[in-house]
């Protein structure tokens, strides 16, 4: 047999043996979720069909748009965007999901919307039972919660989000984990000149959905409670781009968009100048779920919109191999997540849960030397 048949069954075999949890040079995981983000974005850019006026419900001129955000090839195109994720992560991480060649990532769920979604990568189960919004506390136990309960992570596991549900979804009750999301994002006890004139804007800004305040209220104090704390095991869930979606303004949906880009290489340039988190910290990067396609159901998703049960996975770390947008692997379902990031800090979840799906790690190379 060739030398270099025998190195790729090699390979293959260590990968198919290797533990569902290693510890490397991860230490710290940040989970990152933009809702509804669809894959389509991520890898295309802006969409021709969207980009105007009509179907796009856009307020701002075409031209304008076009002058931001358009190219006629789409690889420029997904640079525009998305700056960070294309320059940054696809070049030194991994980024899964575009179907075009041959990269499948996918929710299991059966409802194609956000608790669902949000349990799935959480808890590493499809929960049939989870079939609304409004569902109450959930009864399954979180990647979160469980290494919480760890002696190594114990009251280092925090959570943000703009969406109020996350205190249902994370079962704040049950698990005891700080979570500010929704009306509890912003501090009310703190009466400090700085942090009072945070809740004015907070009680007196109208709000797109509830009490869900804008994404980047929630970066301002997420950035400046890793300055003060220093969490290892962390989630951060933006919402505007779903909501923008849901209201037909393609416009708004591409500002957010471009802002939770710019979100994201905020924290990854801070986490990268402190030494808790230089080189120690691994960044997953998801949406909850997809939606549907062309000019009416680009704004919902749900199984009434084919393609919203397809999303996409970007990771960038220091046990990361930098392979770039993969080509050619085997799918992965969102339900992986969970137990993914449990095997970058050395765990392994499904010791607990042994009905939560495996690890991605499998797809994503050994770790680093």
């Amino acid at each position: 047999m060739p030398r270099a048949a025998r190195f790729v069954i090699s390979a293959c075999l260590v990968l198919a043996l290797a533990p569902a949890a290693w510890a490397a040079h991860t230490r710290n995981v940040v989970l990152f979720v933009c809702d509804g983000l669809r894959w389509q974005e991520i890898f295309t850019g802006a969409d021709p069909l969207l980009i105007n006026e009509q179907a796009g419900g856009s307020w701002t001129p075409e031209a304008e748009l076009r002058s931001k955000y358009w190219g006629d090839d789409a690889v420029a195109r997904r640079r525009l965007l998305f700056p960070f994720i294309w320059n940054t992560l696809a070049v030194q991480g991994q980024l899964f999901g575009n179907q075009a060649i041959g990269s499948k990532v996918y929710v299991t769920n059966a409802m194609w919307f956000s608790y669902p979604g949000y349990n799935e990568m959480t808890s590493g189960i499809n929960d049939p039972a989870i079939q609304s919004n409004a569902f109450p506390p959930n009864p399954n136990v979180t990647v979160f919660e469980w290494l919480n309960s760890l002696p190594e992570f114990h009251g280092k596991v925090e959570l943000f989000g703009t969406w109020g549900a996350f205190h249902r979804i994370f079962n704040e009750g049950r698990s005891g984990l700080p979570i500010r999301a929704g009306y509890s994002l912003v501090d009310a006890t703190d009466l400090s000149p700085r942090g009072r004139l945070l809740n004015e804007l907070y009680q007196t800004t109208t709000r797109l959905e509830e009490d869900n305040p804008p994404d980047s209220v929630l970066h301002v104090l997420l950035r400046e409670h890793l300055q003060k704390h220093h969490p290892r095991i962390l989630f951060v869930g933006y919402g505007e781009t779903d909501l923008w979606q849901h209201l037909g303004r393609y416009d708004s949906f591409l500002e957010t968009a471009h802002g939770f880009d710019k979100f994201v290489r905020d924290l990854w340039d801070q986490m990268q100048s402190m030494p808790e988190y230089r080189n120690q910290t691994t960044f997953l990067i998801t949406a909850d779920h997809g939606r549907g396609s062309g000019p009416v159901n680009w704004k919902d998703h749900g199984v009434a919109q084919p393609g919203s049960a397809n999303i996409w996975l970007g990771v960038l770390g220091p046990d990361t191999a930098p392979l770039g947008e993969r080509r050619n692997v085997p799918d992965i379902t969102q339900s992986q997540i969970a137990a993914t990031m449990a095997a970058f800090v050395g765990q392994d979840f499904r010791a607990f849960k042994p009905a939560a799906a495996k690890s991605a790690i499998g797809e994503m190379g050994p770790p680093l030397p």
